[in-house]
């Protein structure tokens, strides 16, 4: 291997192996939530990797899970960005809304400043509340797409 090639071949060995877990992006765009549990798994694995959080879009219900789970200052907010909240419940056996016993766990993760912007609306209810634009922005800061930001 000639010098020019060998020293190419190590600038891209050294490039390669200074990208980690901490340059890693993950990008919510359409997120309907789902089950608790599930993603407060997910978010833990985030926040444990150190991967940085784009919200790009909708992010309502469990999801919202990622607020309190990734460290603020690892999350931004695009100007398409928009949380939704609402109580946390489960079917009954007849398929009737019943208050999951999680529902005050993940009101209490949240940042004290999105549990004083669901307060000063009235409290979580069955109602979807939405967070978005100037209000959602002063509370996170701005980002802009990642091209090599993945979806999850």
């Amino acid at each position: 291997m000639n010098k020019k090639c060998l020293t190419a071949f190590l600038a891209a060995v050294f490039l390669v192996a200074g990208i980690g877990a901490s340059d890693a992006v993950v990008r919510i765009a359409q997120d309907a939530g789902g089950r608790i549990e599930i993603y407060v798994g997910k978010y833990q694995g985030v926040s444990s990797s150190g991967e940085r959080v784009i919200i790009d879009g909708s992010c309502v219900s469990a999801c919202t899970i990622v607020l309190g789970t990734v460290p603020h200052d690892r999350i931004c907010v695009t100007p398409r960005a928009r949380l939704g909240f609402h109580a946390a419940w489960d079917p009954d056996s007849r398929g009737r809304k019943i208050t999951n016993p999680q529902a005050q766990n993940l009101y209490l993760m949240y940042p004290f400043e999105i549990r004083r912007w669901i307060d000063q609306r009235g409290g979580l209810t069955a109602r979807m509340i939405f967070l978005s634009g100037r209000e959602l922005a002063s509370m996170f800061r701005p980002c802009y797409t990642d091209s090599q930001a993945s979806s999850r």
